[in-house]
């Protein structure tokens, strides 16, 4: 007897919604994408909304780009202050924004997905930590031999390196991930401070600077730079997204649908600590980006999934508005854009820890 309705029983609640209808976006023959209306429609409005706040960036303060001549010099008509403006003040740092930004925003993406977890990013696992610890590190003890960037990455690389180890599992099990490296964090953070009160003023405030994240001074070598990390990590991130949105339903039915739960969740954290590491080289480690973001795609959208696309533009918005309020506001002037993005992470941290206290889940 077939039914003569489709929809739930009387008396059962209706499943909960899961977005909005979708497509599939295809890439070759190979890769599907699945893409949501809603989905594509916030893109869009990330990227009006990023296009607006790299218009300011440019064109806001004594040195600004006139918004009637920004254009022209975009597509090449800049001379003079503008020329210097946009190829060695400002353009470089807005695109290092940008990039560092998306990296992040996709880096804690990927690891909220594989921990289930939205308290989790790279900054809980003491990957900037581990960067801070190099970057004192290459200041004090190697002062002119290793760059402060170098030794930051090879820092964050280090840490990550003695998670893997202190699991005993790798990166499968994400408590004893979160665990592991609260511990390591720890112990860099004591270091880091040890290294800024035993080095002079001078040094000390520079190294300060740094290891809260700054965009200050980018070239356009920083700016390749993480293009390139983008350019490596992305794709195979694309990759795994059908993966993480049936991992998402839980291991069991992962393992059913052959999704491979523990590789998937092991691929998706060395990506994020890649995309992470190659934001921490230009930039430092700037803080609570990874956190956030993905928080705030979900929100927008109200559906299931790990929104790394969304992610990423959502990192990108959050650190370009952090670094346009570092160079135009008056009264912090010249203060790093990691202390902007702590300020905001933290409220919002504060406010998700009493959400998911009251909701049982803490």
């Amino acid at each position: 007897m077939t039914p003569d309705r489709i929809g739930p029983r009387p008396g059962r609640r209706p499943l909960a919604r899961t977005g909005s209808p979708r497509g599939f976006l295809t890439v070759g023959r190979t890769l599907a994408l699945p893409v949501r209306r809603v989905s594509v429609v916030t893109a869009i409005a990330l990227l009006v909304l990023i296009a607006a706040a790299s218009a300011a960036t440019l064109s806001l303060g004594r040195l600004g780009i006139p918004l009637a001549e920004l254009a022209g010099a975009l597509t090449g008509g800049a001379e003079g202050k503008d020329a210097f403006v946009l190829e060695r003040l400002r353009g470089p740092r807005l695109v290092v924004a940008l990039g560092t930004g998306c990296a992040l925003g996709v880096s804690g993406a990927l690891f909220q997905s594989a921990t289930r977890n939205p308290l989790g990013s790279p900054d809980v696992i003491g990957l900037a930590s581990g960067a801070g610890a190099g970057a004192a590190t290459a200041a004090l003890f190697l002062p002119g031999t290793v760059p402060v960037p170098v030794g930051a990455l090879a820092g964050a690389v280090l840490a990550m390196a003695l998670v893997h180890v202190s699991t005993g599992t790798g990166f499968r099990n994400p408590g004893r991930l979160v665990v592991a490296g609260i511990g390591v964090a720890a112990m860099c953070t004591a270091f880091t401070q040890y290294v800024v009160y035993a080095m002079e003023r001078d040094n000390a405030s520079a190294l300060t600077a740094y290891v809260n994240g700054s965009l200050s001074a980018r070239s356009w070598q920083d700016a390749a730079t993480i293009g390139l990390v983008l350019l490596v990590a992305l794709p195979p991130t694309a990759l795994l997204t059908r993966r993480l949105s049936v991992g998402e339903m839980g291991d069991d039915i992962a393992e059913g649908l052959g999704s491979g739960p523990g590789n998937t969740k092991t691929f998706a954290v060395v990506l994020a600590i890649a995309l992470s590491a190659g934001a921490v080289g230009v930039a430092g480690p700037i803080a609570f980006i990874a956190l956030t973001a993905p928080q705030i795609a979900k929100r927008l959208t109200r559906v299931s999934g790990p929104h790394l696309l969304l992610s990423g533009l959502t990192g990108a918005l959050l650190l370009v508005l952090a670094d346009l309020c570092a160079q135009q506001l008056p009264v912090f002037e010249n203060l790093p854009v990691g202390i902007y993005t702590m300020a905001v992470g933290g409220a919002y941290l504060g406010f998700l820890l009493t959400r998911e206290r009251r909701r049982g889940r803490l």
